[in-house]
């Protein structure tokens, strides 16, 4: 078999965009390309399905360095990948008995990088089993997941809650951190760096209206309607929710369409700027290379998009807006995660451990 750095995961163009495993020897994991086929075709946003692609790829790999097929795989040959994945020593890393500040490991990859490849794996598995129910899974199965979400716990309507899903034992531990804003002086930084209208236009969508960049990068110019002051946003799951726009915002996308903005008959909003792809829908990597730059240039290494997302729901949180507000402000499924800018507001846990010391001492 050959080795597994021969393989390498391809975009290919068709109909839709199709992520596949390829080279020599692929041939052996032709479920994995099927698997992300069927993921397309399901719906699942263009980000997973390239995520769950790289993720599968590092397995084929490693299956290929193991010399393994799909077909030998056990529930021992995933534990071994799983101890793999946190002993692998990576280029970043000091390894050793040395500690990463940054990421607190001296090796292996961060838990969630863990955890999302594990999900890729078992969902290929599902999908093969789903179509050969002769197949053994090697997936271990928990019991039912013995937490709910917040508010199906119990009470008189517990009974319409969702029931808890099924989980996979394969699974490491995730740390619980709080989204991570930036301070008024790195914002400042960072948006006086940017040069031009549609970069600013992308950046306050992001700190003013609280959108993903994926979200940023899926908008047309239908979906903004400036006299009004919205947004039209498909967010994760197809989901649409409207925002408010602010005024400042709407004029630089104002100035950017009227002036800036190259003449093409792509309906994206934001679009490549000069080079061979002039005109055409501003890629992930596109953005990732215009805020990679202006990270540097500003000196504001914490300056990635979500960080400017996470900005707008910290300054909602500390304004007092009602969570339910907040939620559908920043399009969350679950109520959990607009409660974590709650938590992180300084001001609401300063106020509330102010107001607690007076009444102890008026006592």
């Amino acid at each position: 078999m050959s080795s597994g750095r021969d393989f390498e995961v391809l975009r290919v163009e068709r109909r839709d965009v199709r992520w596949q495993v390829l080279g020599p020897g692929a041939g052996d994991f032709g479920d994995v390309n099927d698997f992300l086929g069927y993921l397309a075709d399901r719906g699942y946003s263009p980000g997973t399905v390239r995520s769950y692609a790289y993720d599968l790829l590092a397995f084929c790999r490693w299956l290929a360095d193991e010399q393994l097929t799909l077909v030998q795989v056990r529930t021992d040959v995933l534990l071994r990948f799983l101890a793999f994945c946190r002993s692998a020593q990576l280029a970043s890393q000091p390894g050793g008995n040395v500690i990463s500040i940054r990421s607190g490991r001296a090796t292996g990859y961060a838990p969630a990088t863990v955890n999302r490849r594990m999900a890729a794996i078992s969902g290929l598995f599902a999908f093969r089993e789903m179509r050969d129910p002769a197949v053994v899974n090697p997936v271990p199965r928990g019991g039912a997941a013995s937490r709910r979400a917040g508010g199906q716990g119990g009470g008189l309507l517990a009974h319409l809650g969702k029931r808890p899903k099924s989980r996979s034992q394969l699974r490491v531990r995730e740390p619980r951190r709080l989204p991570r804003g930036l301070d008024r002086a790195e914002v400042t930084a960072l948006l006086g760096s940017l040069r031009c209208d549609r970069d600013r236009a992308i950046a306050g969508l992001m700190l003013f209206s609280g959108l993903r960049s994926a979200e940023v990068l899926g908008l047309d110019v239908g979906d903004v309607d400036i006299p009004r002051g919205w947004v039209r946003v498909i967010g994760k799951g197809d989901k649409e929710r409207r925002v408010p726009l602010d005024p400042d915002v709407a004029g630089l996308i104002q100035t950017y369409l009227l002036a800036e903005r190259p003449e093409t008959e792509c309906s994206a909003l934001f679009v490549v700027a000069k080079g061979p792809n002039r005109g055409q829908r501003l890629t992930p990597a596109g953005l990732r290379t215009i805020f990679r730059y202006h990270r540097a240039k500003s000196g504001v290494p914490a300056g990635h998009p979500h960080a400017l997302r996470h900005s707008f729901g910290t300054a909602l949180a500390e304004a007092g807006v009602d969570l339910a507000v907040l939620q559908a402000l920043m399009g969350h499924d679950h109520v959990d995660s607009s409660a974590a800018y709650i938590h992180l507001a300084p001001a609401h846990v300063r106020a509330a451990y102010d107001d607690a010391r007076a009444r102890q001492r008026a006592q």
